[in-house]
């Protein structure tokens, strides 16, 4: 866990003023959480908090430490897992730049945030959220809405693993990409063609509730049929989107 900042170091005083600087010059200012306050308002909330790389493979929240830390998502991919009894690990999300880390209001973080590759995080102490958050109603309604997307990717993603065969399940997750990655980049409402897998293929079968055989197999069945093409480890172009749409189901 990264440590809370303390208030009184020149170190601190320092990062709080990047931060701001930060805030006028971050790529996710118009759709991050924050996007719902006046420019004084989110410099006020950014000189409360810093901005913190995450190399890939790092864990930046651990499931079941006490939830000091939120956070934005400036650049990257990180995975939201837990750990089952006899300690293995089901991968439950994956949030992209503009998402919002972590547990207001809560006391112990749920599950554990790891970058899936190199990532930026602008990292903010929950109290003080908290306390910006009551202060600040407009805030707090974008954090509602925010949870209410969540809970309907949810209720999709259950509907994924409950009724979809493999073919729609890995049709579905590359279409949920291409519009992830193009929300979270320059290419707005605009689903992304070509783009890097920013997961491996057993952590898309984890995902996905099924075996890495299965993950190459359907990958392998796309592009025989001509719908996707793979033309490096992790790069994947989508050719026929029409096609992977009917495939998903959708």
């Amino acid at each position: 866990m990264v440590p809370e900042l303390s208030s009184s170091s020149p170190a601190s005083r320092d990062q709080r003023a990047s931060a701001t600087h930060h805030c006028d010059a971050c790529v996710v200012r118009n759709r991050a959480i924050c996007a719902a306050l006046e420019p004084e308002d989110r410099h006020a909330l950014g000189r409360e908090g810093r901005i913190q790389t995450v190399p890939r493979g790092r864990t930046l929240v651990w499931e079941g430490e006490d939830a000091m830390l939120v956070a934005n998502v400036i650049e990257g991919v990180l995975k939201l897992s837990t750990s089952t009894s006899d300690g293995r690990e089901q991968i439950v999300g994956v949030v992209y730049p503009s998402d919002f880390i972590g547990r207001p209001f809560g006391e112990r973080s749920q599950h554990s945030v790891t970058a899936l590759v190199d990532s930026r995080v602008c990292l903010l102490p929950r109290a003080a959220f908290d306390r910006f958050a009551h202060e600040h109603p407009e805030l707090e309604h974008r954090l509602l809405n925010r949870a209410l997307d969540e809970l309907d990717r949810a209720r999709r993603w259950m509907l994924l693993l409950g009724r979809k065969s493999a073919t729609e399940r890995v049709a579905s997750f590359l279409l949920e990409l291409s519009h992830r990655l193009a929300e979270s980049g320059c290419a707005g409402d605009v689903a992304l063609d070509s783009f890097e897998l920013p997961l491996d293929r057993q952590q898309i079968a984890d995902v996905l509730g099924l075996t890495i055989e299965t993950v190459s197999r359907q990958m392998s069945s796309l592009r025989a049929a001509g719908v996707i093409e793979l033309p490096g480890r992790r790069s994947l172009h989508i050719l026929d989107r029409a096609r992977l749409t009917a495939l998903a189901g959708d």
